[in-house]
Parts: C-alpha cells; structure tokens; sequence
C-alpha cells in the first residue's frame, strides 16, 4: 500500500516543525540573551507596538481633537498594535504553508516583543526590565511648553507620592513610579509620552538644570503688565503671600519706550531695591540676580485633592541660603586681598 501525502499532512507537518524549532532555536543576543526571534526584528517590532513609524493622523484624526495648548490621555488597544504587528509579519508569508508556520511560532513572538517593549528606552543607569510590559498608556500634548522647554520632565506614579508643589529628589526612586516607554516629540510643540501601566497621578515640569530669570503675569492684573515677586536679599525667601501679588510682595516690571517686550533692567533694579527686605536701598549684582531667579513650574494631573484648575500648576519656588550674605560678602572679600594684596 502506497503511503499518499495530501495537503492536510504537509500542513500539520509543517506546523509540528515550526513549533519544535521555535522551542529549541535561539538567537544570543548580546545586549539581553537568548530568544527565538533575532534582536534587530524583535526591538523593530517593540517599537512599533510604541507607534513609531505610525502616521500622526492616525493617531490625531482630526486637529479639532488636539487643540491648542490641550492635553489628551488615551489607553493603547492591545488587540490593534497586535494587529499592527501581525500585518508586518504577514509581508514574509507567501503561501499557505508560511502563514502557518507563523501562526505557530506568533505565541513566542508576541511574548518577546512584550518583553522588548521595556528596553526600547532605556536611560542610563535603569536596569533592565525582563518582564512583558502590561497596559500602556499615554498622553499627547499640544503646547508651547513643549517648544520652549524641549527637556521636559515627565514623571508618573501609580500613587500619590509627594506633595504636588515639593521641590525634592525623594520620589525619583519611588517603587510607585512608572517606567516611560516613550517620550518624543512628533513636532515642534507635540509631545507623545507612553507609560507601562494606568498612572494615578502625572507630572508635567520645566527642567530644573541651569538658572532662568523671569517675570511673571498677574492674572488678576492687566494683561500687559508683568511683575517681579520679592525676595529677601539674606534669605532669599520670597516676601508673603507667596502665592498673590500685592503692592508690597512684587513690583510691575518697566519696559523701554519704544521697545515691546524690552525690559529696562535699570529701572527694575531700583523698584526691586526699594521693596527688597535687607537690602540697604541699592542691589549688587548677585542680590539682582537673586530677585530675578524663577524655579521651575509643575503641572499635576490625577492629584484628586486638587479640585480646580488652579490648584494644578505649581511654581517649585523654593531657595535654600546657606550662608548669610554679609558672610559670603566678607569671605569674598578676604579673598581678594589675599590675591591682590
């Protein structure tokens, strides 16, 4: 009796070896060790579960949906980046016989790019995480923070950490912080950020290295004024209430005749030393310096203590003077003469 194959045979045989060669072919990668699927397809196919390559109108449809200076949240459907990642594949198979054999290894496939979906951005210093990642999700923001501040700092947490205006370090290691599997700006002023999870609160903030001078608006004052909160020239704290502008905290900024925009700093000088606590009636330079100094700003979302929108912007205005400055005046002093004798 002749032995006949069919095509029902040639199949399942072709599904039995697909199977046995995924359990036991690896490819060693050097950055993160074995796996079945080679590295530079598996972290193709990580990132493009993270929307890389994917068109902005088919994540923004409409720009009605993303007006300006707006923020939108949004989870990633698991089911249509597996679809995304499934048609990518399908540009191998020709025949009947490559689609099964795909469908027979896509089990260890999937779970590979899970896992390299946590190692497509990785900072330095952060170890690497081996787990599959679980539900992502997101945000898209439109806004001119995002072109003024290209470094901003983005920070998530599956709960409330710290207080939401606390200039401090302590929550940069917190076990509650989520891990960001992408932050890129799609354009100039839109910002696409990914989180490994359901955050309960976000921070949005200015980066902190550097120094910036500033002037702030009053929103209760006329919409072309600028004013310049006071500080205490020992301390360097700012003269209460911290959070209005009054005649006796803060001065209206001058601007030069004929110049929009143009600050005229000699003039600000004076109306600064005039209110400045301890400052002998005149500013030094590194006293004007003090007055001009603005900290960083943070937004907060999903803080549930904060009921109105003005309780979600926070200025990180806190300054820290160690030494006294007819201290730091007198040792500045020494020195010189001791240099210039």
């Amino acid at each position: 009796m002749k032995a006949l194959i069919n095509a029902e045979v040639a199949i399942q045989a072709a599904v039995s070896a697909a199977q046995s060669y995924a359990d036991i072919v690896t490819d060693r990668d050097p950055d993160d060790g074995e796996h079945v699927v080679p590295g530079e397809l598996r972290r193709f196919l990580a990132r493009l579960r993270l929307l890389h390559g994917v068109p902005f109108s088919y994540l923004v449809p409409d720009a009605k949906l993303l007006p300006i200076e707006s923020i939108r949240f949004f989870y990633i459907d698991r089911a249509w980046t597996d679809a995304l990642v499934q048609g990518a594949l399908s540009v191998g198979t020709i025949s009947s016989a490559d689609r099964t054999q795909l469908e027979a290894v896509y089990p260890h496939i999937r779970a590979e790019v899970d896992e390299a979906e946590r190692s497509i951005r990785q900072p330095k210093g952060e170890e690497l995480l081996k787990a599959g990642s679980g539900t992502i999700t997101g945000f898209i923001l439109r806004s001119r923070a995002v072109s003024g501040w290209p470094n901003l700092h983005v920070r998530a947490y599956s709960r409330d950490v710290v207080d939401d205006d606390a200039l401090t370090t302590a929550a940069e290691s917190d076990p509650s912080r989520m891990k960001v599997l992408r932050m890129e700006r799609l354009a100039p002023a839109v910002l696409l950020v990914l989180f490994d999870g359901v955050p309960a609160v976000v921070h949005i903030e200015e980066p902190r290295q550097g120094i910036q001078f500033g002037v702030r608006i009053d929103p209760d004052g006329p919409p072309n004024e600028r004013r310049v909160k006071v500080r205490d020239c020992n301390t360097g704290n700012p003269v209460p209430p911290e959070k209005a502008f009054t005649p006796t905290n803060s001065v209206p900024v001058p601007f030069r005749p004929n110049a929009p925009g143009v600050l005229n700093m000699a003039a600000l000088r004076t109306r600064l030393a005039t209110k400045a606590p301890n400052s002998g009636g005149t500013l030094e330079p590194n006293e004007y310096a003090l007055q001009m100094l603005r900290f960083p700003f943070r937004q907060v979302f999903g803080d549930p203590d904060n009921q109105t929108e003005s309780e979600r912007f926070y200025a990180l205005d806190e300054f820290k003077a160690k030494v006294a400055l007819t201290t730091w005046k007198s040792t500045v002093a020494t020195s010189l003469a001791k240099v210039n004798p």
